[in-house]
């Protein structure tokens, strides 16, 4: 797969303070990439220089086999965690104007704001001052404005910020649509479940550096640590924990099952595999429940956002 955006090297400094620090980024065509980092790790610093509000001091950034030049604009649409709607325009005069700054002509924005409006079940709002409007209606607008042009990149910082369940599930079914349809897509959020529901690659930027980059499951991949999550059915639970000592790491567990089982985290020693742990428990009892705890994004983020303090 190649690569829609490639930064290169990337410096950023204001006066003393280094907001990046060499960092490089290849974001694939048509992959939701999810940009991770605490607060003030550089990411917005980052997404400012991509849409072109701040220059880099040092480094390059390349989008779609060009250096980014200020006519990419109209094929960047960004989506601020500051949200910047006009509040005392209305809604559909206001989404024109957006539009026309893009590049579309009346005609088409008329077009591509109906089809949005309609899909959303908005089209009531139109002549509603954004002031008029709810938070969440609110973002459901500029959530238009930023894809209405159909950019080539599309940058979401906290795109679910004032989102009931209900709705954020809605725009993320759009984001990943837009996706299938050949969007790029930069997706920042502190919300690790959507990164886990949505990305397909991630990078983790701390203290202006990038500390981690690559493919979601690879990432998984390499923090796996064989651990299992186990629950036997057995009239011998403290015999049967005990000779799982002798072969294996043994800790105990909280999870609830609906029988009264004995319940542990076993993680795997060497010359140990998966099979043999369930060979064991099958022979003392039955198994209730077995599976495997695959380290998610937020336990990879925070292990690595602690680790790089030291």
């Amino acid at each position: 797969m190649s690569n829609l955006l490639e930064i290169n090297n990337v410096v950023k400094k204001y006066g003393d303070f280094t907001a990046l620090n060499n960092v490089s980024l290849h974001i694939p065509k048509g992959s939701v990439f999810g940009l991770l980092g605490p607060n003030g790790a550089g990411k917005t610093s980052l997404i400012r220089i991509i849409n072109q509000i701040t220059m880099p001091d040092a480094g390059s950034i390349i989008l779609d086999g060009e250096v980014l030049a200020p006519k990419h604009i109209a094929q960047i649409g960004y989506l601020p965690e500051e949200r910047g709607l006009y509040k005392s325009m209305k809604v559909g005069e206001q989404a024109l104007y957006l539009a026309q700054l893009k590049g579309l002509t009346k005609s088409e924005a008329k077009t591509r704001l109906k089809y949005w409006f309609d899909k959303f079940d908005i089209s009531a709002w139109w002549n509603k001052k954004i002031e008029e409007l709810s938070k969440g209606m609110a973002q459901k607008v500029q959530f238009i404005v930023t894809v209405m042009h159909n950019p080539k990149l599309l940058i979401f910082d906290e795109p679910f910020s004032g989102f009931d369940p209900i709705n954020a599930q809605l725009i993320a079914k759009e984001i990943l649509q837009l996706r299938d349809e050949g969007a790029t897509i930069i997706f920042s959020t502190h919300r690790m479940e959507s990164v886990e529901e949505m990305c397909d690659e991630i990078a983790l930027i701390d203290k202006a550096n990038k500390i981690l980059d690559g493919k979601l499951a690879d990432i998984k991949r390499k923090f796996r640590t064989f651990t299992y999550q186990v629950g036997l059915l057995t009239n011998h639970p403290t015999e049967v924990e005990e000779k799982l000592k002798e072969r294996f790491e043994v800790f105990p567990s909280k999870f609830k099952l609906l029988n009264n089982c004995l319940t542990l985290n076993v993680k795997l020693t060497q010359g140990n595999s998966a099979n043999d742990l369930l060979s064991f428990l099958t022979s003392r009892g039955e198994v209730q429940h077995f599976v495997e705890l695959i380290p998610s994004a937020n336990d990879i983020f925070i292990q690595e956002v602690k680790k790089n303090s030291y």
